[in-house]
C-alpha cells in the first residue's frame, strides 16, 4: 500500500514539474525564442557608420567623407538570374561575378557579405531601380575617404579591406569591411570607425520584405566614429612638401614644450587621393611598385642614417656632465685629430681654426671634429676601461630618446642603434678595442644611427635645457583635448640642464657667425647645428663614396621656443647648402606666417637632387652586373 502511496505521489509530482516547467519555458523564458539572427524569414542589414573627420592644429579640414555604396550578398538567397546582364549593369566581367561569388559562400551561405565595394554615386542610381529582380543581392550605403588637401599622405594614411585574418583576429570586421592599414588612420582606427547600426527586416512567404522584424525593437543606429583634431600644421606641412620636391628626406618640427609635431614631411610622396575607392588597387602596386623613389616609405620615421655633426652637441652635454670638459677647455686644431698608434690615422677637419685653441662655442659654431674627438676620447677614458666608458656613454645617449622607439602614436618607426660595450665586444672579441677604435662615434659618423624624428626630438630637448615630451600627431578628439599620460609627463636626459646655455649659445653662433650664417633671419635668434654626412654603398665589396646627405637641427627663437627641427637631405652635400636653408624657410614661415627671402625660396624650389639619384641606381645596377 505505502508503495502505492509512493509511486502516485512521484508521478503526480513529476508530472506537475514537466508542466510548470513547460510553462516557464513558454510564457517567461525567452532563450528558446526563434532569434531574429537566425529566422530565416529575417534579413539582418548592418548600417556602416561614417568615419570620423580628421583636422589639423587650426581646424582645417584633412579627411572627409563622400558617399558610396556596396552590393552585398547572401548567396543562399540567390536564385536564377541573368548574369550577363547582372554582370552588364555592374560593370564586371564573368569571371569576375564567379570569383566573388566563390568568395562570398566561403565567408557564408547565410550571413551577408560584400559582392562588390564601393559603387560609385553615378551608378546607384541606375542599380537602385533594378536589383529587385536580383534575389539575394541588396545595395549597402557607405562612404569613402576624401582628401581635400593634396598634403601629408605618409601622416594620414589609407584605408583597405579587411583580410580573412583580421576578421578572425576581430569579429567587429565582416567581409568587405574597411580598416585603417597606415598612418593615423591605422593607429587611431578605433576611435574613428564607430560602431555599426543593425537592421532586421521581416520577410513573407515569397520572400518580399514587409518591414521591421518586431516593429523594429531590436534595431540599433549607427554611431558615426569620432572627429581627430592633430597637431598638425598643414600650411607648414605643405610649404615642407614643396621645399623637398625632386629630393629625398624628411623634415620634422615639433613644439618643444608640449611634444606636439608641427610637420612630418617625406619626400618623395604621393597624392592620397590615389589610395581611395576602387582605384587603390591599380595604384597601390604603382606606389609600392616604385622601388627608386619609395614614395610609400616615410623616411622620417622609418630611415635611419648617421646622425653627422648634429650629433656633437651630444658629446658636449656629456662632456659638461661627466666634467671632462668645461665651457673654457680649449683644444688646438691642426686641419683635424690625429690618433692610433704606430700607425697613426688622421680625421679631417674643415673648421679653419689652425693652431690656437677652439673652446666649446666655437667647436659647436665652426663644427670642430678634433674638439668633439678630444672630448670624446676624454668621456670614454673617464672610466678603468674602455667598456665601462662606453657604457656610460650609452647609457646617456639613450636618455636622449636616442636607440629605441620614442612612443609616439604613429604607426611605423625604427629604433636606429645607439651601440655599447657589448656591441663592440662581438667585433673585438678579445676586448682590447678602445675609445680610438671607435672615434667616429665623436662626429656622429659609428655604429650610431637615428632616424630624423629622433633627431627633431633631440633638438627640442636642447631647447628644453634637457627634458622632452613624447612627440605625438593627436591634439583632440571630437574637439576635447586629449588625456593620454604618456603626452604630459616630462622625460628627462641624464645631463643636468646647467650644462644646456653653453651648448646653446654656441648653437646661436653657428647661425650668427658659423656654418649656418648664410641662413640667418633678420629679428629671429635660432639656435642650430649643420651636419654633412658621407654617404658609401658598396660595389664589387668596396666601398663607393656618393655625395654626402646634408642636415640641421634648429630651434627658434632661443629664449622660450616655439619650434625644434630637424631636415635630412640625402645626397644633399653640406649641410649649409641645402638643409640650413630649408630649415631657415620653415621657421621663417612658422614663426611669422610668411616667408621675405623668395630668392632662397625660389633656389629651393628649383634644387632638384635627381642626377644625383640617378648616379645612384647606375652604380647598384653595375654592381648587380
Amino acid at each position: 500500500m505505502k508503495r502505492q502511496v509512493l509511486l502516485i505521489s512521484f508521478v503526480i509530482l513529476a508530472t506537475l514539474a514537466f508542466i510548470g516547467r513547460l510553462f516557464y519555458l513558454q510564457m517567461t523564458d525567452n532563450n528558446y525564442q526563434l532569434s531574429p539572427l537566425s529566422n530565416s524569414a529575417v534579413k539582418v542589414v548592418q548600417e556602416i557608420p561614417e568615419r570620423g573627420y580628421i583636422y589639423d592644429r587650426n581646424n582645417k579640414l584633412l579627411v572627409a567623407n563622400q558617399p558610396s555604396y556596396n552590393i552585398k550578398v547572401i548567396p543562399r538567397d540567390v536564385k536564377s538570374l541573368d548574369t550577363l546582364e547582372f554582370c552588364s549593369l555592374l560593370r564586371i566581367d564573368k569571371e569576375r561575378f564567379i570569383k566573388n561569388m566563390e568568395r562570398a559562400k566561403r565567408y557564408s551561405m547565410r550571413s551577408s557579405s560584400v559582392f562588390l565595394p564601393q559603387v560609385s554615386k553615378e551608378d546607384y542610381a541606375a542599380l537602385q531601380e533594378k536589383m529587385h529582380k536580383y534575389e539575394g543581392f541588396f545595395i549597402q550605403k557607405n562612404t569613402l575617404r576624401e582628401y581635400p588637401i593634396n598634403s601629408a599622405a605618409n601622416v594620414l594614411g589609407y584605408l583597405s579591406e579587411v583580410n580573412q585574418e583580421t576578421i578572425e583576429e576581430k569579429p567587429y570586421y565582416q567581409l568587405g569591411d574597411n580598416i585603417g592599414l597606415t598612418g593615423v588612420e591605422r593607429y587611431y582606427e578605433n576611435e574613428l570607425r564607430g560602431k555599426k547600426g543593425v537592421k532586421r527586416i521581416q520577410r513573407n512567404k515569397h520572400n518580399k520584405e514587409i518591414g521591421p522584424y518586431k516593429g523594429g525593437i531590436y534595431d540599433t543606429l549607427a554611431i558615426p566614429g569620432k572627429d581627430l583634431t592633430l597637431t598638425l600644421d598643414i600650411d607648414l606641412q605643405k610649404y615642407g612638401e614643396q621645399l623637398m620636391q625632386n629630393k629625398r628626406g624628411g623634415i620634422i618640427a615639433i613644439e618643444p614644450k608640449t611634444g606636439e609635431i608641427l610637420a612630418l614631411v617625406s619626400t618623395p610622396t604621393y597624392n592620397p587621393n590615389l589610395m581611395i575607392g576602387r582605384e587603390r588597387s591599380k595604384n597601390s602596386p604603382k606606389l609600392y611598385g616604385d622601388k627608386e623613389n619609395k614614395p610609400m616609405f616615410d623616411r622620417a620615421l622609418q630611415a635611419t642614417y648617421a646622425p653627422g655633426s648634429p650629433f656633437k652637441i651630444v658629446n658636449g652635454l656629456i662632456g659638461l656632465q661627466e666634467g671632462v670638459i668645461t665651457p673654457q677647455t680649449g683644444f688646438t686644431c691642426y686641419h683635424g685629430f690625429r690618433y692610433g698608434g704606430r700607425a697613426q690615422e688622421f680625421m679631417k677637419c674643415h673648421c679653419g681654426i689652425v693652431g690656437y685653441p677652439i673652446r666649446l662655442e666655437k667647436g659647436i659654431a665652426k663644427s670642430c671634429n678634433s674638439y668633439f674627438s678630444n672630448t670624446y676620447k676624454r668621456i670614454i677614458e673617464n672610466y678603468p676601461t674602455a667598456q665601462e666608458g662606453m657604457n656610460a656613454w650609452s647609457k646617456h645617449v639613450q636618455s636622449f630618446g636616442l636607440g629605441n622607439y620614442l612612443g609616439y602614436d604613429l604607426s611605423v618607426g625604427q629604433k636606429g642603434l645607439v651601440p655599447n660595450a657589448a656591441f663592440y665586444n662581438k667585433y673585438y672579441p678579445l676586448k682590447n678595442w678602445k675609445a680610438v677604435t671607435t672615434i667616429s662615434n665623436a662626429i656622429g659618423q659609428g655604429e650610431i644611427l637615428t632616424t630624423p624624428i629622433q633627431l627633431a626630438n633631440l633638438t627640442a630637448i636642447v631647447a628644453n635645457r634637457g627634458y622632452y615630451y613624447t612627440p605625438h600627431i593627436l591634439k583632440k578628439i571630437n574637439n576635447r583635448a586629449i588625456e593620454n599620460p604618456n603626452f604630459v609627463e616630462k622625460k628627462y636626459t641624464t645631463v643636468d640642464a646647467v650644462h644646456f646655455d653653453p651648448v646653446i649659445q654656441g648653437m646661436l653662433e653657428t647661425f650668427e657667425t658659423g656654418t649656418a650664417r648664410a641662413s640667418k633671419i633678420q629679428g629671429i635668434e635660432i639656435c642650430g647645428k649643420t651636419g654633412t654626412v658621407e654617404n658609401f654603398i658598396r660595389v664589387d665589396g668596396k666601398k663607393v663614396s656618393l655625395e654626402d646627405h646634408s642636415i640641421l637641427v634648429a630651434f627658434a627663437p632661443k629664449d622660450n621656443p616655439k619650434i625644434a627641427i630637424a631636415v635630412y637631405v640625402e645626397n644633399g652635400g653640406f649641410g649649409s647648402n641645402i638643409a640650413a636653408p630649408i630649415t631657415s624657410l620653415m621657421i621663417e614661415k612658422y614663426l611669422t606666417g610668411e616667408v621675405k627671402r623668395s630668392w632662397m625660396e625660389e633656389r629651393m624650389y628649383n634644387t632638384s637632387l635627381e642626377e644625383e639619384y640617378k648616379k645612384k641606381i647606375i652604380t647598384e645596377v653595375e654592381d648587380e652586373k
